[in-house]
């Protein structure tokens, strides 16, 4: 069968009341949605990747100074063939106030290349770079460090810059944090107090910590890495901010992420898997210079994960650590300082100190986007304001998850983040994926919780708990009801309807009260309820009747095959009238035939719309023809393969 492209039927049919087809269809529609696959109860597969153990696991118990007793932090200088870079940043070092703590200095001197000998030129050139490293050597070795043990590490041959980064450091403890210097950075006497003190209300406080942040940046920030986004800007009065990209210029790291990070890498380094993420600029860098620089590989890790890194912003360009931007790998010659180096003098206008909570802080992605993580409604005082914060133009996406692989809905979402689709929230039963994605910024309603409340609340009987059908009806009648009361237009999809276009964005010029998307042969599980005064009476009507008949012992007498929900719908919908307007949509699969591929349409084969399969289709059959249609937008690990970014 060849798919058509959405059209509108007559508008004057629209005119008048509803016929009884289309109520007809309405209601079996309704039904199929919420068909027996709305599984609640059934516990849904964990990540394979197994990282939400990572992400749980406890942070050592702080002493009254807010700092473990067996807090460590070492200061990582990676130092080349740059003898006054390398000195103008141990100096500064050696300036900062380390309040009587014990710092570690460790300095690791990569070794210039050797190159082929058989000209006088090329022995020359080996004497001069000789002279060059001892120099830095013999400098470094007589340094006065006063503020702890000084280890030096002069490399035998040239590693390079990436290597110099992952071997610099494998932690110790769960208490013991680095701080990496490229040797032509200078630091801020007061940097180390700053790092302390963070460390203390971000790390250590469990009030105030989150598995996702990875560390600290102290660099002024300036870049945004996801192509086309937002410029990075934020509010005068900010001093910290979440920010995913990392920082080269005085990055402070936490111990378990960076473990958890070499073992990725190591894994993934192994197996010849390379660090691709389309999107961000940083991909085109690593594809110029490969395995010269480390941090494309570290941001594919963080894309995977999740993960944040903490950054300051002191305004008039003022940092805690500046980049002289020396002449080396990344720069091919001398640029100068990015920023102006914080003093005690430059602190009389901002309270450099002020940490407030994390719940208050603003987290941004690599496009600058800002993102707005742990929205999960498992109560019904959680329901309006998760709902308000998801609406766009008064409308909002209710999604079911219930009886979809977890990776067909990551791909899902994936498509959603390239359509820039934002208003949606995801219904689903309490998993390792719910709290996973609610993390990464997705907004999710626990079902079961959410009913277990309406019984503490006194809404319904807790023997409801009992009947499985009933409680699928009622969150979900409730969600409705609740959303066309706040004023918000709703539209019910489920994962396995895939949008080849932002269909949901045409909200605001429908006129209708229901909208359904519907084909020749499938009904697509589309369904768009406008708030107005006849849906919301309908809706009112449905949900009392399902909690009077929640709290009752009478069991009604459903046809076969028939499902709670419909069942009342039906009942409900006499006596009131609708504008309704039923739409065709094109398919993507069909039983016994082939997919049809969007992006090689013909004047005879229109464009596809929605890709729609059965609910009864297995998750390897759907991946391998979404692959086939180049719609396959999820790695191993279940992370989109690109960035997509989009101005607010």
């Amino acid at each position: 069968m060849v798919p058509r492209i959405i059209k509108t039927r007559s508008m004057a049919a629209q005119k008048l009341l509803a016929p009884v087809g289309f109520l007809v269809v309405a209601v079996t529609l309704i039904y199929l949605y919420y068909q027996s696959e709305l599984h609640l109860f059934l516990p849904e597969k964990e990540n394979p990747s197994g990282y939400q153990r990572t992400l749980v696991q406890r942070k050592p118990q702080a002493r009254t100074n807010g700092l473990s007793e067996n807090f460590s932090f070492v200061i990582k200088v990676l130092a080349y063939d740059r003898l006054e870079s390398v000195s103008r940043c141990l100096e500064s070092l050696a300036r900062a106030d380390y309040v009587k703590d014990t710092v570690k200095l460790h300095v690791f001197i990569d070794h210039f290349q050797i190159e082929e000998q058989g000209t006088s030129a090329g022995a020359v050139n080996i004497e001069s770079k000789l002279k060059n490293a001892h120099q830095i050597l013999e400098y470094v070795d007589e340094f006065d460090w006063k503020h702890g043990e000084k280890v030096i590490h002069y490399r035998t041959q040239n590693a390079g810059l990436q290597a110099q980064w992952l071997e610099a450091w494998w932690p110790s403890s769960e208490d013991e944090f680095a701080f990496i210097v490229e040797d032509d950075m200078v630091l801020s006497p007061l940097f180390y107090r700053y790092l302390r003190a963070l460390i203390a209300n971000y790390y250590y406080n469990p009030a105030n910590s989150n598995p996702s942040i990875y560390g600290a940046s102290l660099q002024r920030p300036r870049f945004v890495g996801g192509k086309h986004g937002n410029k990075l800007k934020v509010d005068n009065g900010t001093r910290l901010f979440l920010y995913q990209m990392v920082g080269t210029w005085g990055q402070l790291l936490f111990p378990k992420p960076w473990k958890e990070f070499r073992l990725w890498y190591d894994m993934h380094k192994s197996k010849g898997i390379k660090p691709i993420l389309e999107g961000m600029v940083t991909t085109g860098w690593y594809r110029r210079k490969r395995e010269k620089i480390w941090t494309p590989w570290f941001i594919k890790f963080i894309h995977s994960r999740g993960y944040y890194n903490i950054y300051t912003n002191f305004l008039l360009d003022r940092a805690l650590s500046i980049s002289y931007r020396d002449a080396g790998v990344n720069y091919g010659k001398n640029i100068g300082p990015d920023s102006h180096l914080m003093d005690s003098s430059d602190i009389l206008d901002i309270d450099l100190w002020e940490m407030k909570p994390l719940k208050f802080m603003d987290w941004y992605d690599f496009c600058f986007q800002k993102v707005l993580p742990h929205r999960y409604v498992k109560r019904l005082d959680q329901l309006e304001p998760v709902l308000s914060s998801v609406h766009k133009q008064k409308t909002v996406i209710l999604v079911n998850l219930f009886g979809v692989p977890d990776a067909i809905v990551r791909n899902l979402l994936c498509q959603f983040q390239k359509l820039g689709i934002q208003s949606y929230i995801l219904l689903g039963g309490k998993s390792n994926l719910l709290d996973d994605l609610s993390r990464r910024g997705h907004a999710v309603i626990d079902a079961n919780q959410l009913i277990d409340d309406m019984a503490t609340v006194g809404l319904m009987d807790r023997r409801v708990s009992r009947s499985k059908e009933m409680r699928e009806a009622l969150v979900t009648t409730y969600i409705m009801n609740k959303s066309l009361q706040l004023g918000y237009s709703i539209w019910l999809t489920r994962a396995n309807t895939f949008p080849i276009e932002d269909l949901f964005s045409i909200s605001s010029e429908l006129k209708n009260d229901v909208l359904i998307m519907e084909t020749k042969q499938y009904l697509t599980e589309v369904l768009y309820f406008k708030s107005s005064v006849p849906t919301i009476k309908l809706w009112n009507k449905v949900f009392a009747e399902l909690m009077s008949k929640a709290q009752s012992s009478v069991v009604d007498d459903l046809p076969k095959g028939e499902h709670i929900l419909a069942f009342h719908l039906r009942s409900s919908i006499i006596g009131v009238s609708f504008k309704m307007k039923s739409i065709d949509a094109s398919i993507m699969m069909q039983v016994g035939s082939n997919a049809i591929n969007p992006g090689n349409a013909t004047s005879t084969q229109p464009l596809v719309k929605i890709l729609f399969w059965p609910s009864n289709k297995d998750a390897d059959y759907v991946k391998k023809h979404l692959k086939d249609l180049n719609l396959w937008m999820v790695d191993d690990e279940l992370a989109c393969t690109s960035i997509f970014c989009h101005r607010s």
